[in-house]
């Protein structure tokens, strides 16, 4: 009996631990990982044209979300977790990133599964509103729609480009749009500081307000390669 005790105690502690891994704050070793992290996945998914985001689609974002899959974030008491990042066009190019977590949704996070990388492509202000939210739930506030993908934006996505928020998911190589209806998103201001400094905030740091560490650049150039600086995307004046 005791011992049975000590095996659910044990059992008790270990889930506990493994919650507050998953939720509570990463490193600035962690944070610089994904940073770096994030500038791959872009990299991998826009080199190959036929499978990737459409340039007219991106040519209109005013945000890019990248959220890469993390096997340590598989599971919390049966939800989807992960840690991620979101750059912003500002008038002098692409924003430093700041750090988001998402949360539920049916993204594909599964346990003992392949790991699943998100990307999120915010296309208008009220998008991008949400986005300087507290926490917002995809779908509820802004439109989101499952993105097209491949060279060419055709006449069969017409809800997709009226969609506020487009979003994509990559898992065992297969990338493709995905619904994340119902999946919430926040800030992570923990990742925010550790990297910025004290009281950093996500719309200091979007819009261009926050010196960019070095360490943030692999990702903006990245995704300046590919989708440029101008665009007809909203500005930080509206």
């Amino acid at each position: 009996m005791v011992k049975r005790f000590a095996l659910i105690v044990g059992l008790m502690i270990g889930i506990t631990s493994l919650a507050s891994f998953a939720m509570g704050a990463s490193n600035r070793k962690e944070d610089v990982a994904r940073i770096q992290r994030s500038a791959e996945i872009f990299h991998e998914i826009m080199s190959t044209p036929d499978r990737s985001i459409p340039r007219q689609l991106l040519a209109s974002a005013s945000c890019i979300a990248i959220i890469p899959g993390e096997k340590q974030f598989a599971f919390m008491f049966g939800g989807k977790y992960g840690k991620g990042l979101v750059t912003c066009r500002t008038a002098r190019g692409w924003s430093p990133p700041a750090f988001l977590a998402i949360g539920g949704g049916s993204y594909g996070f599964q346990i003992g599964g392949s790991s699943t990388d998100i990307v999120m492509v915010f296309r208008s202000r009220r998008g991008l509103d949400s986005l300087l939210s507290d926490k917002f739930r995809i779908g509820a506030g802004a439109t989101a729609a499952a993105g097209p993908v491949g060279r060419d934006v055709s006449a069969e996505t017409d809800i997709a480009l009226k969609a506020e928020i487009l979003t994509y998911a990559r898992s065992r190589g297969v990338f493709a749009g995905i619904s994340l209806d119902g999946a919430v998103v926040r800030p992570d201001q923990h990742g925010n500081e550790s990297l910025y400094g004290h009281n950093a905030r996500t719309k200091q740091i979007v819009d261009g307000d926050v010196p960019a560490p070095a360490v943030t650049r692999s990702l903006t150039a990245e995704i300046s390669r590919y989708v440029g600086h101008k665009s007809q995307a909203t500005k930080k004046n509206g």
